[in-house]
């Protein structure tokens, strides 16, 4: 079958796009494409065209597999310039998503009508490149060079009335978007040769401070181009004529697109669409995730409540005691109602997410969840006692997982008289925002357990990593490794401002030290307190942590950590210098410089080096995997693909 088929109806041409699963712009779409005009072109009762995409969706971008790759003909651009320069209108009929590729079509058309539901965006910078095909020529000619910067220099999408009121599309559909465009088509027909987007004017609006956005968008891309090349193609746009615009905006495309950067993103793309290929082998019925129980309402339990609420599902929340439950049920509303205040959900959404929680102290009121998650204190003891608990209550089908970020998954298993019913769900915080789901497969999890974290996981839309059991599953493991080293430095000679500046430099939206202070450096020191007898006495151990908790410097909540807070701000402090260089000379350090370069090497062979060792041990199933845990969980720079990827050579 052709995935590009056209039909004569009366007057009208209609041009349909078949390429599942979201219609990408392939070559052979290309292909039919400008096959498609040549056929139109041919047809003198032909007056008007639409263009739209069977399926789910408008076309969703280009064909990403063929990013990097030799270019094939016939090149988009051209085929666009068909469609601009065609004798009769072509109108674009939007449903589901246009993107990227897709919406430079749609604009390349010469009128566009797009369903109530609709979205439509630019996100090629989230792969390392810029719109490549007239986009950033055609767009500040339907919106004003302001919505366009947005549009293109952050790749976030529209939804569809906003869309319609900054110019981008001409109608909104509620029913049937086809029919609505080929009444505008036939509009646009009656008034003569239709005008190229291209040849129109630049809408008016207020002007763009270039330098300004440019500061603030290198501050924001750290260290990434393509925004910051996105943001020259539209310059360009409003100080060259057309055509130098559209061949310097090709000229970067093509550049970008065979750059590091873009490999790396496109790497890190498939990684996430790749990830948790363990679960996709669990052929078992999973849970019913309709109803679900979560223990423990402190910050992580009522971030995991909150994202079980707003994916529809009833929650039952149980706490210690009466109290503690009443404080877990606030805890979840504060954040529900920050949800709401930043507008990420409506009223409505937001009525029906606290509607649906209940909260107790009585672990029989969870009977009724087929699964339950437990987000107590990370202690195995404690948390041992509470599976002991739901052993006793729950029915034999119900599925019983540990929010656990460091602890032995079985262990906590061997007290049920069912573990393959038991599975580590590692959330990352805060639980209802971040995209992260390490699944922890114990020796003995069950196909129906790793089932029903496939599904939670697609029902929270969360990326999930398989991690087998060991010592803080992938990510923690690793950081544990960094951060261990980083100590090193700080005995050899370096200070915590200089070791987060070049984390920062490299990419890192926060460096090392101020995560710790910001997360409190409590519950690390108990770890390693818990851990001391067991540690090898020949081991290699910087005390300086320790010394910093002992001092009572806790981090941000105490007002002093690594950094001094008392200004609001993360301050250097002399007073922790004085700690690291008393601790230097102890352990009997010579101290020296370390360049940003050097700091960062070190880091990145650790974290490579502990990769290895994870992939070794069969905890890790992919390299791949590894860097979308460090991407997603850690703050790894996304568009440097993540250690693993970096190590490739």
């Amino acid at each position: 079958m052709s995935v590009v088929t056209c039909e004569i109806h009366g007057a009208v041409a209609h041009v349909v796009i078949d390429n599942p699963p979201v219609n990408a712009l392939s070559q052979q779409v290309r292909a039919g494409l400008a096959a498609a005009c040549s056929d139109i072109a041919r047809q003198k009762d032909v007056r008007a065209v639409v263009l739209s995409c069977a399926g789910r969706s408008f076309v969703a971008g280009a064909d990403i597999r063929e990013l990097g790759q030799t270019p094939q003909e016939p090149f988009l651009p051209d085929v666009l310039a068909l469609i601009e320069n065609a004798a009769v209108p072509w109108v674009a009929a939007v449903h589901g998503t246009a993107l990227g590729g897709g919406l430079e079509l749609a604009m390349a058309c010469h009128g566009r009508v797009a369903s109530t539901s609709a979205k439509l965006g630019l996100p090629e910078v989230s792969l390392g490149i810029i719109p490549g095909s007239g986009g950033t020529v055609r767009l500040p000619r339907l919106v004003s060079m302001g919505d366009a910067v947005q549009l293109v220099t952050t790749g976030k999408p529209v939804a569809a009335q906003a869309a319609k009121t900054m110019g981008l599309v001409d109608r909104l559909c509620a029913e049937d978007v086809v029919k609505e465009a080929e009444s505008l088509a036939l509009e646009l027909a009656g008034q003569g040769v239709p005008q190229a987007t291209r040849a129109r004017p630049l809408v008016a609006g207020p002007a763009v401070d270039w330098a300004a956005r440019e500061a603030e968008l290198r501050k924001r891309s750290r260290g990434a181009v393509a925004p910051l090349e996105a943001l020259g193609a539209l310059r360009d746009a409003q100080s060259l004529g057309v055509v130098e615009a559209l061949s310097a905006e090709r000229g970067r495309f093509l550049r970008l697109a065979a750059s590091e950067e873009a490999a790396a993103l496109r790497h890190i793309f498939f990684a996430e669409r790749g990830a948790g290929q363990g679960l996709k082998t669990a052929l078992a019925e999973p849970a019913d995730l309709s109803r679900v129980g979560v223990i423990g309402g402190g910050t992580m339990g009522a971030g995991i409540a909150t994202a079980l609420l707003l994916a529809g599902s009833q929650v039952h929340l149980v706490e210690r005691d009466a109290s503690a439950a009443e404080t877990a049920g606030a805890r979840v509303a504060d954040t529900i109602a920050g949800s709401l205040k930043r507008g990420v959900i409506s009223q409505d959404k937001a009525d029906a997410a606290l509607a649906a929680l209940g909260t107790g102290q009585d672990y029989a009121a969870l009977a009724g969840c087929p699964l339950v998650i437990e987000a107590v204190f990370e202690d195995l003891d404690v948390k041992r006692e509470v599976f002991n608990k739901l052993d006793a209550v729950m029915p034999d089908d119900a599925v019983l997982a540990t929010n656990t970020s460091y602890l032995d998954v079985n262990r906590l298993a061997e007290t049920t008289r069912d573990p393959s019913r038991i599975l580590g769900l590692h959330f990352f915080s805060p639980a209802h925002v971040m995209k992260l789901l390490e699944v922890v497969r114990g020796d003995a999890t069950g196909a129906r357990a790793l089932a029903t974290g496939a599904a939670l996981a697609k029902r929270l839309r969360k990326v999930p990593v398989v991690a087998r059991v060991c010592d803080g599953f992938i990510g923690n493991r690793i950081m544990a490794a960094y951060r261990r080293d980083c100590e090193f430095m700080l005995e050899e000679g370096a200070l915590p401002q200089q070791i987060d500046a070049a984390m920062e430099g490299f990419g890192f939206a926060m460096g090392l030290y101020k995560v710790q202070d910001m997360s409190g450096l409590d519950i690390a020191w108990a770890q390693r307190k818990a851990r001391a007898a067991t540690r090898p006495a020949d081991e290699r151990y910087a005390r300086i942590a320790d010394n910093l908790c002992e001092a009572g410097r806790l981090g941000r909540k105490a007002g002093k950590g690594w950094y001094n807070y008392a200004s609001g701000a993360a301050v250097p402090d002399p007073e922790v210098e004085k700690i690291i260089l008393a601790e230097s000379a102890r352990a009997g350090r010579t101290r020296r410089d370390f360049t940003p370069e050097e700091i960062m090497q070190r880091i990145l062979s650790v974290m490579q080096a502990e990769g290895r060792a994870i992939l070794n041990e069969g905890i890790a199933e992919s390299a791949a995997d590894i860097d979308v845990v460090m991407v997603l969980g850690y703050g790894f720079p996304r568009h440097k693909g993540g250690p693993m990827f970096m190590a490739r050579g």
